[in-house]
Order: structure tokens, then C-alpha cells, then sequence
């Protein structure tokens, strides 16, 4: 009897011992999506890990759309979005059984950028839509050489496609000879390499890019041409907290639940003032963070 005791307490103590190491083990965190915040998000999580090694917490990038449908297919616990969630996505994802949460991570000016060889300095919102329906297809229409226009645009699954169709475009059609392009890397090496080229994307990405000139933009014809760069070459943060700069925008990470635990533990830490000292430091706008 004594020995069926001591087997029966070997095995509890083998079986705790197997549970008790998985109670701690590494939480994996999987985060994807939005192609402006990846590198931002590469290095939020490299920090953080750094300073919780009980977190495992893996980064990939695909589009804000492909982002969201990953979390509505339950293959991702974040999907970062450089636009809100759309009514159908949410629908499908409350169909699919989750309930997505919306945090505001960062800001980002968006910039429209052309060759640097291009005199043109400025843009209305209305000169910027009417280039991209394709109803102003000649740089001499708005002050610049006879030259034709190219336009390059994003892959319609970016968020930062749908924000510029959304906010500029007014939900009107892209041009159909927009040349899509596979990120803001491909259109700032396609602006750089073609005089006559026009681009958009995150201005923090522009800033460093020697062949390519951010325009400063005007909300209409009555209103200043503001840029969302400074002088010294830096982002323009007041522009885009007070909104001087027309088109700027937030950018969000969505849950499929309230988050709990080391997901919200890490999504508290990306808004507080550590992890926007990250936004800084990779070239965007960081939060208006009250103090």
C-alpha cells in the first residue's frame, strides 16, 4: 500500500513538474499587417523582449488588409492597420466570433513626393485628386514642364491606398493606368529613377530618400502650403497633432478581444512614453501623450 502511495505521489510530482514549466513558458505574440508600421513594429518588439524575455513576439508585414483578415481568421493575436477597420471587416470578424479592438499606436503624415529634378513645390488637395482620378495628366496643367504624369500608387490591400482613396480621392476610382507598386520602398525608387513620376507614403520614410522631394500640400486655394517636413529635415509633429498638415492619420493595432494579459501588458507599454520614444527614434509622429 505504501508503494502504490509513493508511485501514485511520483506521478503527481512528474505531472506538476511537466504543467508548472508551460504555466511560464514564453507567450507568443504574433503581429501582423501594415507595411508603414512594420519596421515600427520590428523594434517595439525587440525592445520590449529585451526588457520581458518571458514574451516571444514575431513582426510581419503583408498590408494593413492582410493584417485584419488574419486576425478575423484567428492566425494573428494583432493585426496593425495604417487605416481603421472597415464596417465589412468588422461585420465578418463578429461573424467569425471576435470582437475587435481598436488602439491608436501612432500618427503618420502622409507625403506626396516626386522626382527631385521636378520644380513643382506645392499641391492643392484638389490638384492631388484630380492627378490620381486621372484628370490632370500633364505636369504644365498645374505650373510644371510639359511632361506627362505617372502616377504610382500602393497595392489595393495597403492601408495607406484606401486612406488616400478615402481622405484625397473622396472613395472616387484611381486612375486605371496608376502603376501599382508592392510597398513605399518600390515607389520611392520608382520616383527617384523617373522625372516624371509622382508618389505617396509615410513622409518618415521620404526623409532620408535623396532622390525623391516631399511637396507641402494645401487643404484649398486659400489655405498656406504647409509640409510635413521641417527645415532641419525632421516631421513636423504640431502639423500633424493640430492638423495644419492636411493629410495625416492614425495608426492603429486591433485585437480580436479586449486584450488581457502580456498582449495588453504590451500594448500599454507601445503607448506609453517608452514606446513612443521608439516612434521618435524610426521617423514617425508619435501620440499627443498628456502629461
Amino acid at each position: 500500500m505504501k508503494t502504490t502511495r509513493w508511485v501514485i505521489r511520483g506521478v503527481l510530482v512528474m505531472a506538476l513538474a511537466a504543467i508548472i514549466p508551460s504555466a511560464f513558458a514564453a507567450k507568443n505574440i504574433t503581429v501582423k499587417g501594415s507595411d508603414t508600421i512594420v519596421v515600427m513594429g520590428q523594434k517595439w518588439a525587440e525592445v520590449y523582449m529585451q526588457k520581458h524575455p518571458e514574451a516571444a513576439i514575431q513582426v510581419t508585414g503583408g498590408g494593413s488588409g492582410v493584417g485584419i483578415a488574419a486576425l478575423i481568421n484567428g492566425t494573428t493575436d494583432i493585426a496593425n492597420a495604417s487605416r481603421k477597420i472597415k464596417a465589412s471587416e468588422m461585420d465578418k470578424a463578429k461573424a467569425a466570433g471576435y470582437y475587435p479592438e481598436e488602439f491608436k499606436v501612432a500618427m503618420d503624415s502622409l507625403a506626396i513626393v516626386v522626382n527631385a529634378s521636378n520644380p513643382i513645390k506645392e499641391l492643392s488637395l484638389k490638384q492631388i485628386q484630380g492627378i490620381y482620378m486621372g484628370n490632370i495628366n500633364n505636369w504644365n496643367e498645374i505650373g510644371g514642364p510639359n511632361q506627362p504624369i505617372l502616377r504610382y500608387c500602393r497595392e489595393s490591400s495597403s492601408g495607406t491606398y484606401t486612406f488616400l482613396k478615402e481622405e484625397v480621392l473622396k472613395n472616387k476610382d484611381y486612375a486605371a493606368d496608376c502603376q501599382t507598386m508592392p510597398g513605399t520602398s518600390a515607389i520611392a525608387n520608382a520616383v527617384s529613377k523617373d522625372p516624371n513620376g509622382i508618389g505617396y507614403g509615410g513622409a518618415a520614410y521620404y526623409i532620408k530618400q535623396p532622390g525623391v522631394k516631399i511637396l507641402s500640400v494645401k487643404r484649398d486655394d486659400k489655405s498656406p502650403a504647409i509640409n510635413p517636413v521641417k527645415a532641419d529635415g525632421t516631421l513636423d509633429y504640431e502639423a500633424a497633432w493640430s492638423g495644419t498638415y492636411p493629410i495625416w492619420r492614425y495608426l492603429y493595432m486591433y485585437t480580436g478581444f479586449k486584450p488581457k494579459g502580456e498582449i495588453k501588458a504590451y500594448l500599454d507599454w507601445i503607448m506609453s512614453p517608452e514606446g513612443q520614444k521608439i516612434v521618435e527614434e524610426i521617423g514617425y509622429v508619435p501620440l499627443k501623450l498628456k502629461k
